[in-house]
């Protein structure tokens, strides 16, 4: 891209110790008697390299872009037919049957957002952990060796960990969820009842529930939070880092005024990130639970579903009408990670700038 600047220049006579001290008049830059001399012209022309990685760089911005609106799009025309049969109430209806024309996603999606926040509630503490692990305490060869192990587990395909969780997670987690309803039962959600009321002690009523497929996609959006996290925390500035301690800080008071207060930007992201990713898991999901199309409050008991889950299921032999009400589940499900996302790449962007130390 050519600039050209123009500058113009004075014909005049110099100024100087030598004129001063014979007396004579100084010469003036403007007036009647100066003539200007034509401007001259500077032009300057970036370099080819520098043209091919904007062009490059703002097409592949423009090709993501266009691709995610194209999803979009599909979604919506796709979902079109369903949409205009059910209207509003396709967000608050709990059965799921095409064929009567009657179907909605408010039991779908409530197991969807239950299934995340659990995964939240496991993902988050271990995740903190683990990256002011990385970024604090341990250093060296060790460091590098622990996170590619962390990184390695994103590579980990979601059937591997929905077969850990159906073959011995599972079998595990169900003592715990029979003391956490016999100890909280007082509490609703922790609650297994029948339909009378009364409390449920059988195993089988605490398995393929929404509490055992959280914990699976927890452990599957640890390496996400934590690669945020640890990133943030790596940044905070060393020299308020050794202020602290120069203070007579200790390790753990330095973290608590610095690191975090630093990486706070970088803590929400990673969380919001790792939300967006619980909400969309397939695969681990679908092994797991055992699909129900009512609002279960209940998180231990057996019965959950997910959107995600549902076009796992019906997919294959749904009709023309069920194919557009299943993209119509799966254009909610878009709109609802796309929110969460842009709103955590925004986070993370902001903490970038380093305006989150109190130090």
């Amino acid at each position: 891209m050519a600039s050209r600047v123009t500058l113009p220049w004075r014909s005049a006579s110099p100024i100087g110790p030598s004129s001063t001290s014979s007396g004579a008049a100084p010469v003036p830059l403007d007036g009647p008697g100066v003539q200007a001399d034509a401007p001259r012209a500077i032009a300057s022309r970036d370099p080819l390299s520098d043209q091919v990685f904007r062009r490059t760089a703002f097409a592949a911005g423009t090709i993501t872009v266009g691709i995610m609106l194209a999803v979009g799009l599909f979604l919506s025309l796709r979902a079109a037919d369903a949409l205009g049969t059910m209207g509003v109430s396709f967000l608050y209806v709990q059965d799921w049957s095409p064929e009567t024309r009657t179907f909605g996603v408010a039991a779908i999606l409530f197991g969807t957002v239950t299934i995340a926040l659990i995964a939240l509630a496991v993902s988050f503490p271990l995740s903190l952990g683990t990256s002011l692990l990385l970024s604090e305490v341990v250093s060296g060869r060790l460091r590098g060796f622990l996170v590619s192990l962390v990184d390695l587990m994103a590579a980990v395909p979601s059937i591997v960990f929905g077969l850990w969780g159906v073959y011995f997670l599972q079998g595990a987690i169900i003592p715990v969820s029979r003391w956490i309803s016999i100890w909280f039962g007082w509490i609703p959600v922790f609650a297994v009842t029948d339909a009378s009321g009364a409390p449920y002690t059988e195993a089988s009523a605490f398995t393929s529930s929404a509490f055992i497929a959280g914990i699976v996609v927890g452990f599957m959006v640890v390496p996400t939070q934590t690669s945020i996290m640890r990133e943030a925390f790596a940044r905070a500035p060393i020299g308020e880092r050794e202020g602290a301690y120069a203070l007579g800080s200790t390790r753990w008071g330095m973290i608590r005024a610095v690191v975090l207060p630093f990486g706070k930007g970088g803590v929400i992201g990673g969380t919001m990130l790792g939300l967006g990713r619980a909400l969309g898991e397939t695969i681990a999901v679908y092994m797991i639970i055992s699909p129900i199309f009512t609002i279960n409050w209940q998180v231990l008991k057996t019965g959950s579903n997910s959107v995600s889950a549902l076009i796992a299921l019906r997919y294959g032999e749904a009709s023309e009408f069920g194919l557009s009400a299943l993209m119509a589940a799966g254009l909610v499900l878009f709109l609802l990670t796309l929110v969460i996302n842009f709103t955590a790449s925004s986070i993370v962007a902001r903490s970038r700038s380093g305006a989150q130390s109190d130090g």
